[in-house]
């Protein structure tokens, strides 16, 4: 039986993905050790291995079959626009992918005019514009914080990612538009869908139900005002 090779996103969210592949019976507790220098955490009992990767990078290494699996933000997915299978939101790291600016530049929006847009996601925002808006669009690929970009000039809005948007607030920009939700998704490869589909199945059906639960849990807590 060949080891299943699963690469996540390194942050946060691969403290998630691990505690619940530990939850489905896949623990593997050296990936929690800060101090390791180790690239591959291995659970040889259950035939797995995990590895952790820039974000970007974990589309590309599912795709090519060096990772069976990958936990990885959709905003990622959206933007490396990789050949895999996504099979599973797993409702975690939620927030949304957003046109951003002044208020003033509603107006671009509203009447469809030509627009400057910077972002980090230049296919997000290029799918966006061209495609559904169908809007004469110069799209500006930045690597920092894009919330800059509007207020010195350089662009009319931004396209980015919106969590609390705390700082839109004070930076004097606002949501103009919502371009999708966002959260962690499972991906797989192709290939091992076909080859391994047992044993990946069977993962994705333990962390189906996990997801499940914990969507219960939360709207318990909800209704009990906890």
């Amino acid at each position: 039986m060949r080891t299943i090779t699963v690469a996540l996103a390194k942050g946060r969210l691969a403290d998630r993905a691990i505690d619940y592949f530990g939850r489905i019976g896949y623990p593997c507790d050296e990936v929690k050790d800060k101090n390791t220098r180790k690239l591959i955490f291995e659970n040889k009992d259950q035939r797995i291995r995990f590895f952790l990767a820039k974000a970007s990078d974990v589309p590309t290494y599912v795709e090519y079959g060096a990772a069976d699996l990958g936990i990885v933000g959709k905003d990622t997915i959206l933007e490396e626009e990789r050949t895999l299978f996504e099979v599973l939101d797993l409702k975690i790291g939620r927030c949304r992918m957003c046109v951003c600016g002044p208020a003033e530049a509603a107006e671009l929006l509203r009447h469809n005019e030509q627009i400057r847009v910077a972002s980090k996601y230049p296919n997000i925002a290029r799918d966006y514009f061209f495609n559904r808006r169908q809007q004469t669009a110069e799209i500006i690929k930045l690597n920092g914080s894009v919330e800059l970009a509007p207020i010195v000039g350089l662009s009319d809005v931004i396209v980015d990612i919106v969590e609390t948007g705390n700082t839109l607030r004070e930076n004097g920009l606002v949501v103009l538009d919502k371009v999708c939700d966002l959260s962690a998704r499972v991906v797989v490869n192709r290939v091992s869908m076909k080859r391994e589909s047992d044993r990946i199945g069977d993962i994705i059906r333990k962390l189906q139900v996990l997801v499940a639960e914990r969507e219960k849990e939360e709207a318990h807590a909800a209704l009990s005002g906890n």
